[in-house]
């Protein structure tokens, strides 16, 4: 799987093995060293809530992780919840990503 951006807020592909594509938009912020392609895993979880915790366990470095909770980042983050101090994932796909986290 490779993921392809250009800037942040701008579309992004989503290339699977397969050759099956995907478009987007990145709102992430590019990771070290900067390249407008990113390769890994595509995983998928289920959960409902826990989404802090999922993205800081280290057994997801490395990863895409897509999430099937149609939401994520409504509930904000608590410093509680870390699984240690960042985030292991490669990257999230999501079907929506809140702007803003009320709950918190």
């Amino acid at each position: 799987m490779a993921l392809s951006h250009r800037k942040e807020g701008k579309e992004g592909l989503l290339v699977l093995e397969s050759g099956a594509a995907f478009s987007g938009t990145w709102i992430g912020a590019p990771t070290s060293p900067p390249s407008p392609l990113r390769f890994g895993e595509v995983v998928f979880n289920t959960c409902m809530t826990g989404y802090q915790e999922v993205l800081t366990d280290p057994s997801y470095a490395g990863q895409f992780l897509v999430f099937t909770q149609p939401l994520i980042g409504n509930v904000g983050t608590a410093l509680a919840d870390m699984e240690s101090t960042q985030a292991w994932a490669r990257g999230v796909i999501v079907s929506e990503a809140s702007a803003t986290a009320p709950h918190w």
